[in-house]
């Protein structure tokens, strides 16, 4: 799975379909992760979130895991002088072995979304291996709506993004997967949830209790 061939356009498709929407879901709770020293974002893409992350907490370092080349690239130019807070990781999440106890920030934006249930449930118990006493996890991603024409159109969207990305990118999923029940598995609770176009993109902050 590689974002490569899309990374150009990315932010422009991203425009087109939702606006900026997804944009507001990335930062929605920004405000509320304190001040951690080692954040670890994985598949930060262009840099957005990254580059509003490192403004808002002047003292924090980064590792930012992501498999596609030019989505690190895009990333590393919006920064500029920023990037030497952040480490920049070329690796597939999938395989790549994260330290133990070290990140008291753990964000996971549009990237689970990616993969399949088994994926996920592995990748979200590797990344809690990494984390401290007291991590926070921000997660955005899209759900389905439980009204019944937002769940319709929130379905049609999905079924077309992922059969979009499935030759776009290689991603392996082919349905939405809540990562919930595995944060909750690996000791998180959620702390704060927002929810935005309908219902179809949520915002939310969890907690290592």
């Amino acid at each position: 799975m590689s974002f490569d061939a899309v990374a150009p356009w990315y932010r422009t498709l991203e425009t087109i379909a939702f606006g900026n929407a997804l944009q507001r879901a990335r930062v929605a709770c920004l405000d509320e992760i304190g001040s951690p020293r080692h954040g670890l974002i994985v598949g930060e893409g262009n840099g957005r979130f990254l580059a509003e992350l490192l403004r808002t907490q002047p003292a924090i370092e980064i590792d930012c895991v992501d498999a596609s080349e030019r989505m690190l690239h895009l990333a590393q130019q919006r920064l500029g002088h920023d990037s030497s807070r952040v480490r920049f990781v070329r690796d597939d999440i999938t395989f790549w072995a994260p330290p133990a106890g070290q990140y008291d920030l753990i964000v996971t934006h549009f990237s689970l979304d990616c993969f399949p249930a088994d994926q996920v449930a592995d990748i979200v118990r590797k990344l809690s291996h990494s984390a401290t006493g007291n991590t926070v996890w921000l997660l955005a991603d899209f759900r389905i709506p439980s009204e019944s024409f937002d769940r319709l159109r929130a379905r049609a969207w999905l079924a077309t993004m992922y059969a979009f990305f499935r030759v776009a990118a290689g991603i392996e999923a082919r349905q939405l997967v809540d990562p919930s029940p595995f944060l909750r598995a690996a000791g998180f609770t959620l702390e704060r949830q927002n929810l935005l176009r309908h219902g179809m993109l949520k915002s939310e902050l969890w907690r290592k209790q």
